[in-house]
């Protein structure tokens, strides 16, 4: 097989103006005719290592050659700084020190050979690099120092303008180089426990936190559009049933007319016991995945947004019990086609997904049931 280059944790990861803002940022906006349709994209994550690594970008490739997985999703910029060599000055002194992939326009064509889609994963408002490096870019406290999560870390403050030129530079870039689709990751704030200090965002102006989402998203695909490419945005998965805004800010009716497509993080471990009258989801990944999905799917019909404009986060990892293989990937993928879509990405925080690959079929076909708002799950098969 041709590979002409040479050389997260398991949180959701695969982050406010006046009134009229607001709606403004808020009202759909159509794809630009540059930023093709793509049709069914079906992927796989690939941590920044991963990445940096011919031997396994060699393994992923081989994956996607066998089976239905036609995308790979690559961490370009993650908490870590950049994951490329840019060449735009404003961009290369965030770089961070972890390394980058070598020769990664040769990989580019080399998955441009394999008709693999290259998506570029940027993660915007979880930076510390960048705030590090920009400390005027930082959420603050109310004494002014800057504020850090629980883990410590420090997270850039997602109403700073700069900040926002910055992440749409980085993703203009990588749409220079040949990746297909840029994928913003963190597009949020971070949560405000009650145990830590309030978060103060300079700049703000009283402007509500999804309508500052929303006003980046529509900037992005505004300048990205131009260069053939589309905007897509991973969130929350419970932004698809819960009405209005999460604290963190995303609110589905806020981010899906301003984007390309909503990759919402469903994965059943992470919904509490009962969610969906299921007393334990992490063990039906069928039927909560089903009524997740199918919840966006009315969504986006309200807003009179169709075609594949929802591609979930799938999970390939065990967190709790039971264990999840094979059949539970075949379960994941069923409920999204019953409910109406046919792509789907799958999240390992390691990019292995050797233990699940008797859950792929070997070509992509298009498994999406006509959709029809449903009053309960279907029953299981």
């Amino acid at each position: 097989m041709l590979l002409c280059c040479a050389a997260p944790v398991l949180a959701q990861s695969p982050a406010q103006s006046s009134a009229a803002a607001a709606k403004q940022a808020a009202a759909p906006a159509a794809a630009s005719p540059a930023a093709a349709d793509p049709g069914i994209v079906r992927g796989l994550y690939v941590n920044r290592f991963a990445a940096q690594s011919t031997k396994r970008m060699k393994q992923l490739i081989q994956m996607a050659d066998e089976t239905e997985v036609n995308a790979l999703i690559i961490d370009i910029k993650d908490e870590f700084g950049l994951n490329y060599e840019s060449s735009d000055p404003k961009v290369q002194r965030n770089a961070g020190k972890a390394g980058v992939i070598k020769n990664l326009a040769a990989l580019l064509d080399t998955l441009k050979a394999h008709k693999i889609l290259a998506v570029a994963r940027i993660v915007v408002f979880k930076d510390s690099v960048t705030a590090r490096v920009n400390p005027a870019w930082d959420i603050r406290k109310a004494d002014g120092s800057p504020w850090r999560d629980k883990k410590g870390m420090l997270w850039v403050n997602p109403y700073n303008r700069e900040l926002w030129d910055y992440n749409i530079r980085v993703a203009e870039e990588a749409a220079k180089l040949g990746f297909g689709e840029i994928q913003f990751d963190y597009i949020r704030f971070p949560e405000p426990y009650k145990s830590l200090p309030p978060q103060v965002f300079p700049g703000s102006n009283n402007e509500p936190k999804p309508a500052a989402l929303a006003e980046y998203l529509k900037l992005a695909r505004t300048r990205l559009s131009k260069l053939g490419v589309r905007t897509t945005a991973d969130i929350f998965g419970l932004v698809t049933t819960v009405p209005g805004a999460l604290e963190v800010g995303q609110e589905w009716e806020k981010v899906a007319p301003v984007t390309d497509v909503l990759l919402p993080m469903v994965y059943p471990s992470h919904y509490p016991p009962g969610s969906f009258n299921i007393p334990r989801p992490n063990a039906d990944p069928y039927k909560t995945i089903f009524m997740a999905i199918s919840k966006a799917h009315d969504r986006n019909n309200k807003l009179g947004l169709t075609g594949e404009r929802v591609r979930p986060w799938l999970q390939a990892f065990t967190l709790g019990k039971p264990a999840y293989g094979p059949e539970e990937i075949r379960e994941q993928k069923r409920a999204v086609y019953d409910a109406g879509y046919d792509g789907w990405v799958l999240w390992h925080p390691g990019s292995k997904y050797e233990p699940f690959l008797a859950g792929l079929e070997k070509t992509t076909v298009s498994r999406k049931k006509a959709y029809v708002t449903p009053a309960a799950a279907p029953a299981r098969r």
